[in-house]
């Protein structure tokens, strides 16, 4: 009987585990799937890791690990897909805003021979109207930055097991894996959710969380903000020749004015420009540096006791 591994980062979800575990076990037993729950509590700050412990000790199906500090959410998925032994993989969120009666439509189709099931969401649940325009702008922005259709993805899917490797085989350490299985390819399919509400707790996402999030993901995926540089350039240089035209129609005519108008206005414009530029440069220097550094995606610091060998190394 095929196996399917569900990878559930967790970040301060103490609440949630239990009920997590309650309903995913339900859900995939009446199913006859057989499962196996893998949570990777990402430096949570409260009891998460000690409520994973307590469900691993009630059902050996229940996998866990805990980093040594917050990583972010792609070191997580990268350390749970990492930790799944199953033939497909599930990556959901631990507060089950990605509703769990949607995986036996995954696993058909899965069955019926896709390697990637892609969940889109029909609607983004109840938010505030703020961080519903922020999240438009952020994905429209990262749809045209990546060249792909952002506006409805998420980090919930599944992945086949050649899919999986494929993954992980990957050597870079900066990941957005949401765009990555995107451009992995495999035979791709869609399903669609609604996004659901928490039973506990709060989002964890903040409007600057989300903002970095944003740069460091366009970053490692798009060389297109560098390009921007470029097109800076132009249209420096050609708002100069503009100017510059003028002031000598001017001068030849007898009608310059003489000041600092012109002057201050091409400083500023030039020195804006060049500011964003070195700042675009500068952030991919960052990347590449941590790269070159070859530093692992994360590091563990605790795991339940059904995780051992390889499955335990950090990448």
């Amino acid at each position: 009987m095929a196996l399917l591994s569900i990878v559930l980062p967790s970040y301060n979800e103490e609440q949630n585990i239990a009920n997590t575990v309650q309903v995913l076990s339900q859900l995939l037993q009446q199913e006859q799937i057989d499962y196996e729950l893998i949570f990777v509590s990402d430096g949570s700050r409260d009891g998460t890791y000690q409520e994973i412990l307590k469900a691993a000790e009630q059902d050996t199906r229940v996998k866990g690990i805990e980093f040594s500090r917050n990583f972010g959410k792609e070191a997580s998925i990268f350390a749970g897909l990492q930790l799944a032994s199953g033939d497909a993989a599930v990556v959901m969120d631990c507060d089950l805003q990605h509703p769990p009666s949607v995986i036996p439509r995954m696993w058909d189709l899965w069955n019926a021979g896709y390697e990637v099931v892609e969940g889109i969401k029909t609607s983004r649940g109840r938010e505030s109207f703020l961080h519903k325009c922020f999240a438009g702008v952020f994905y429209k922005i990262m749809s045209g930055l990546m060249k792909m259709d952002m506006n409805a993805s998420s980090d919930y899917k599944l992945l086949d097991r050649k899919v999986v490797d494929v993954l992980l085989n990957l050597p870079e350490k900066n990941t957005f894996f949401r765009a990555l299985t995107f451009w992995a390819g495999f035979k791709t399919v869609s399903v669609e959710y609604e996004v659901q509400e928490r039973v506990y707790g709060e989002s964890k996402w903040s409007f600057f969380s989300l903002m970095r999030y944003a740069v460091t993901n366009v970053t490692s995926f798009s060389t297109l903000p560098l390009q921007l540089v470029t097109v800076l350039g132009i249209v420096s240089i050609l708002f100069s020749l503009v100017l510059a035209v003028q002031t000598l129609v001017k001068y030849i005519t007898g009608t310059a004015v003489e000041g600092f108008t012109t002057v201050i206005l091409l400083i500023l414009i030039i020195g804006g420009s060049i500011m964003l530029s070195l700042g675009i440069i500068g952030h991919y220097i960052a990347r590449i540096y941590e790269e070159v550094k070859g530093r692992p995606r994360y590091i563990i610091s605790q795991m339940t006791d059904n995780v051992h060998g390889k499955e335990a190394r950090g990448r």
